[in-house]
């Protein structure tokens, strides 16, 4: 029998951002649903190539191979495609060694009203309407922007990055420094320095990154040789003085976190292809880019960042 589903750190994945679908996707919009269903059929037993989310998600389901006996994370499919796409999908998850047992599909309807049914705190998709629904909702989901696929085997550290306004946090600071200047919000901040950040879109998957770390605290305790699996990093724009809150924030939370970068303007890809990420989510398109296109950099279009301008 499965784990109850409400126990579980779950994340939500489209197939088209788990992998390649793009010569799918090609016949679909060049020949049309029925090609497509012919084209499935014909090809259900070759295996899809890994997509840009994929390195991200063998890694964190491999936390359950640290800890079976809490098997404390899931990840389920959700899909727009037809069940037909959805035999050679899961032909390729076993394929590709992924545990991953739970999914829905949908033909052509957006899956985003099944996120809290399925208890996720993120759901990754390739296309951003449906994204852009799930956030409408608030449900907690990002867009995954085309990149590389980089999948070392020998990496088996999961290595996942943050923004902090408009995705750990609220953008109730964000909009203070849009309408006005770099002092302003320096000025707001400081003088809210020890109150905390209402969460933003993927708070509760920071926090329960944050609880997972925990069990890894405990195994390292038992056993000094355990290797960590899971680090979490914060990569903001901020500086001081601002900083302050985002510290005030985690404490709050009563949450940890790696690494933090506080830049100060700088462009966050001279730290990301440092850090090299196996996720990255940001509230603005501008920061996600890497020099070499490397980085899997997932769009969270939440908030003022990404409000449509006024006429």
């Amino acid at each position: 029998m499965p784990y109850p589903i409400e126990q579980k750190l779950v994340i939500a994945v489209a197939s088209s951002a788990l992998f390649d679908l793009s010569e799918s996707d090609h016949v679909f919009r060049k020949q049309g649903e029925q090609a497509y269903r012919q084209y499935q059929e014909a090809h259900q037993h070759e295996p899809f190539r890994k997509g840009v989310a994929f390195p991200f998600v063998r890694r964190f389901l491999s936390i359950n191979q640290k800890f079976p006996e809490q098997c404390p994370v899931e990840v389920v499919l959700l899909s727009r495609n037809s069940v037909i796409t959805g035999k050679r999908v899961f032909h390729s998850i076993h394929h590709h060694g992924l545990d991953i047992t739970r999914a829905a599909f949908l033909e052509g309807k957006s899956p985003y009203a099944y996120i809290p049914a399925f208890n996720a705190s993120l759901f990754l998709s390739a296309n951003e309407a449906d994204v852009l629904q799930a956030l409408d909702y608030g449900h907690p989901a990002g867009t995954v922007l085309p990149s590389q696929v980089v999948d070392d085997q020998g990496d088996t550290e999961l290595r996942i990055a943050f923004d902090f306004d408009g995705v750990i946090a609220d953008d109730a600071s964000e909009q203070v420094f849009k309408a006005g200047s770099l002092e302003a919000f320096q000025a707001h901040e400081t003088s809210r320095s020890h109150i905390p950040h209402s969460p933003g879109p993927l708070a509760d998957l920071f926090r329960k990154l944050a609880h997972l770390q925990q069990l890894e605290n405990q195994a390292l305790a038992d056993d000094p040789d355990y290797q960590r699996v899971l680090r979490t990093a914060i990569v903001t724009a901020r500086n001081a003085p601002s900083h302050e809150r985002v510290i005030t924030t985690l404490e709050h939370w009563g949450v940890d976190v790696n690494a933090v970068f506080f830049l100060g303007g700088m462009q966050k890809d001279r730290i990301l292809n440092v850090l090299k990420p196996h996720m990255f989510f940001d509230d603005q398109r501008s920061h996600l880019q890497s020099e070499a296109g490397d980085i899997p950099m997932v769009h969270v279009p939440f908030g003022v960042a990404n409000a449509a301008p006024e006429d």
